[in-house]
């Protein structure tokens, strides 16, 4: 990895971007990649806007590196303001926003922020769009963290869809 890049890295990480539960989530989609053993998860919120649905907030939890966390603070900055659709157009590469071109060894964080995006807003796959009231919450004022999912499944289950590489 080249020192720009990694500057670029760390500047994102020193002040990152909707990190963190979204409560009132419309949409949550998780990702994982068995190669190298992270994850992602991504809330979508929706409002109305011009007469279409529209991202108003996006936000994550990652348990991954800090490229995957650069790149998922940049994408989820990325789509806001965008449908759902013109958010699943984005290719991996897009969402790494201003860090610019990844190096072939990085490529798969990307791939991850994509496919939680991906697994939150496909209507046709069966990750996709769960709004956060249907799942098994502890309070109704907090979304199910990463770490709910693996020590605490739900009845029907978060499905994780691992990231072919």
């Amino acid at each position: 990895m080249t020192d720009d890049l990694q500057k670029r890295i760390q500047a994102a990480l020193a002040n990152p971007q909707n990190m963190g539960e979204l409560a009132d989530a419309d949409a949550v989609g998780t990702v994982g990649n068995a190669d190298c053993g992270e994850m992602l998860r991504m809330w979508v919120k929706f409002k109305e806007q011009d007469g279409k649905q529209v991202i108003d907030r996006a936000t994550f939890q990652s348990f991954g590196c800090e490229t995957a966390i650069a790149v998922a603070s940049l994408a989820t900055e990325l789509i806001r303001g965008k449908t759902a659709a013109e958010a699943l157009s984005l290719r991996p590469e897009e969402l790494a926003g201003e860090l610019g071109p990844l190096p072939p060894m990085k490529i798969h964080c990307a791939q991850l922020v994509e496919g939680a995006m991906r697994s939150a807003l496909s209507p046709k796959t069966e990750t996709c769009a769960r709004p956060v009231a249907a799942a098994a919450m502890t309070t109704p004022t907090t979304a199910p963290t990463l770490l709910d999912s693996f020590s605490k499944p739900k009845e029907g289950g978060v499905k994780i869809t691992f990231l072919d590489n």
